[in-house]
């Protein structure tokens, strides 16, 4: 087994069992890509298993703490039966379900969603990549399922030294696939759509605004960054009388229109509107246009803490322009899914935006991803996305 020493002092993390290893952080030793290696504080003591990977920044990737644990096939088809049982735990109302969430459930650089009886999995890590075919035998073999599809393409992969790669890994079927979720139903594509088809990070968050629409009768509802409606089919849903969703995606907003017909919405009470966001809100402004809600769910402004600070000017500028046309009692509910952006700064953002347009509102409640992509104790950055819930004073 190779070996790689920390330096004097980089052993503190990980005697914290948060898993990432930096470059920065190693003084000697490698191996090859996705290759199981023993890790060793600057004195030689025993710290950690670790993948490493020799083109990333994060050098290594902690599969285990435990000096007695041995690296190999029978190791993964247990982590994979842990994570998959865990979610019995979790209340999901839905028939799409995360089954391995990475690091939170101690398979780093693995994602595995399940979609009705289609699996698809991101093997985003170098480890993960080397273990291919454990994995996805043991993800079949604990669900009883007998379909993977592998949406191995984000650009992280890339940061690992990695080819993109796509296709069924094992079986075959349709990639046009149907969701249930709460009381709707969400059409998807697992070879095209975002992720891994889908944002099913968001379920709960689009159950908490149909409730809101229902318990508030919504009127005029405004969805920005709509990507395929989810959140657009919850307003419906709950009753709300008119949304008007935005989005630059051209076939997003046709699956969004489809979403709607789906769950026998009346066409009338949906307006899609194939344009900028930014200048949308602005327009909205100028005609003097308002909303009694509205929806922020902007892509990944900030993927690391390097782009904190362009990506803030970016959240502020459309909460700011959100607060502006949102009616005095209308409610916001606003997102940041970077992990470069904690929950405390996104609020101080948000609150820079009200200051900014001279807006004050409630904090109702603080939003999250859906249990099935946990954050754990020791990971902190699991926690990459959060919303609040405002009230317009």
């Amino acid at each position: 087994m190779k070996t790689i020493r920390l330096r004097e002092g980089k052993e503190r993390s990980l005697q914290r069992r948060h898993p990432w290893i930096f470059e920065s952080a190693i003084a000697r030793g490698g191996a090859d890509s996705g290759e199981t290696v023993r890790v060793e504080s600057h004195d030689g003591k025993f710290l950690a298993w670790a993948a490493f990977s020799p083109s990333s920044k994060i050098r290594a990737r902690v599969w285990s703490f435990d000096e007695a644990q041995r690296i190999d096939a029978p190791f993964f088809i247990a982590a994979c039966a842990r994570s998959i049982r865990a979610r019995a735990r979790f209340d999901v109302q839905s028939d799409g379900m995360r089954l391995v969430h990475g690091e939170s459930d101690g398979l780093p650089g693995l994602i595995v969603d399940r979609y009705g009886d289609t699996l698809v999995a991101q093997f985003m890590g170098s480890g993960a990549e080397r273990w291919k075919d454990v994995l996805a035998d043991a993800l079949l073999a604990e669900t009883g399922l007998t379909k993977l599809y592998e949406r191995s393409d984000a650009s992280s992969r890339s940061l690992e030294g990695l080819p993109e790669a796509t296709g069924w890994l094992r079986g075959e079927g349709p990639t046009e696939l149907v969701l249930r979720e709460h009381d709707w139903q969400l059409g998807l594509n697992i070879a095209e759509g975002h992720k891994t088809g889908f944002y099913l990070d968001q379920r709960d968050s689009r159950k908490r605004f149909a409730d809101h629409a229902r318990r508030l009768n919504f009127q005029r509802v405004l969805n920005c960054f709509c990507y395929t409606g989810g959140f657009t089919v919850a307003a419906l849903s709950g009753g709300a009388a008119h949304v008007t969703s935005i989005d630059s995606s051209g076939p997003a907003l046709e699956k969004a229109a489809a979403n709607v017909a789906l769950n026998g919405f009346a066409p009338e009470r949906a307006t899609f509107m194939d344009a900028d966001v930014n200048a949308s809100l602005r327009q909205f402004a100028s005609e003097g246009r308002t909303f009694d809600a509205i929806v922020l769910d902007p892509p990944k402004f900030a993927p690391t803490v390097a782009h904190a600070e362009r990506a803030a000017r970016a959240y502020k500028d459309i909460n700011r322009l959100a607060f502006k046309i949102l009616e005095p009692g209308g409610v916001l509910f606003t997102y940041s899914c970077s992990g470069g952006i904690s929950a405390d700064l996104f609020h101080k953002i948000v609150a820079g935006a009200g200051m900014d347009a001279q807006v004050d509102g409630f904090i109702t409640e603080r939003m999250g991803g859906a249990p099935d992509h946990p954050m754990t104790i020791n990971f902190p950055e699991g926690e990459y996305l959060k919303g609040l819930v405002i009230v317009r004073k």
